[in-house]
């Protein structure tokens, strides 16, 4: 039985304009996408569902006007059959907390975006405020991680002092570069008390040969779940890495759908029929 008839939820994407500082106009426009054009790559894979955050809200780093990302996120997303979203906050413009305390009441607004990296912070500054923020939200939180400002390890002890919160740790194998340590987020999840971390698979290190199914044998197959990082990485090659993995069916079909599908509904968004 092939995998690839499992409608999947992308839990890891973006839309918008990129712009990163040292890279060509046509590098930035490779990795541009509007967010129909996300979903159309997605839906042509069997991506069903895709939960996007603003690249507005995100870029240039240090630079970026995360109210305004979020204002044209809640507006945009409401007009795309299959695409949701994460609201963007960022400690260093304190407005995003009352404009995602707001936002996050919308239907399509499944939880909350953090990147201490293009928001210039070290989550040891910021994060007690953060996840108490997102503890009194019941908010679900999908995390950068793997860098200087965003180590998994650091975000540990929040997620063990809040356990109403659900965390994802972004970016299986990213370890602060190419070279970096690509255990760090499995790392994190086996020193959760509460069994409430997770990674996904959105990073340029899981198409690793071996690195997806090394972490379902250290973690099990329920706390991965399927990312992209479209527009940044292809969808199809993502999804192709889970449908092709040496996992069972059953472990891909946590990856794809099922755990997604859990967590959205823990914290108060039910996006699809459920499978059988």
């Amino acid at each position: 039985m092939t995998t690839r008839n499992i409608a999947a939820i992308d839990i890891h994407a973006h839309y918008g304009v990129y712009k990163r500082a040292g890279f060509t106009d046509l590098e930035n426009q490779f990795l541009t996408a509007d967010a129909q054009c996300v979903v159309d790559r997605a839906r042509a894979v069997n991506i069903q569902w895709t939960v996007a955050s603003p690249l507005l809200g995100l870029m240039p780093r240090g630079e970026a006007d995360t109210c305004e990302g979020n204002r044209q996120a809640a507006r945009i997303v409401e007009m795309i059959d299959g695409l949701y979203w994460w609201v963007v906050v960022n400690p260093r413009q304190p407005d995003t907390y009352q404009q995602a305390e707001r936002m996050l009441k919308l239907p399509k607004c499944v939880g909350i975006k953090l990147h201490p990296e293009e928001h210039i912070y070290p989550i040891t500054d910021y994060g007690d405020e953060l996840f108490e923020f997102a503890s009194g939200c019941h908010a679900l939180i999908l995390a950068h991680s793997g860098d200087a400002n965003s180590e998994p390890c650091d975000f540990v002890p929040l997620a063990n002092d809040y356990p109403q919160v659900s965390l994802i740790l972004a970016h299986l194998g990213n370890g602060g570069g190419a070279q970096g340590d690509p255990t760090k987020q499995v790392a994190a999840i086996q020193a959760s008390v509460h069994r409430n971390i997770y990674t996904d698979t959105s990073s340029a290190r899981s198409l690793t040969p071996g690195l997806i199914e090394w972490a379902v044998q250290e973690v099990g197959s329920h706390q991965i779940l399927f990312g992209t990082d479209t527009p940044l990485y292809f969808s199809a090659s993502q999804r192709a890495r889970i449908d092709e993995a040496k996992l069972n069916n059953q472990e891909k079909e946590h990856l794809l759908f099922r755990n997604a599908d859990r967590l959205l509904e823990l914290h108060g968004t039910k996006i699809s029929p459920r499978m059988g």
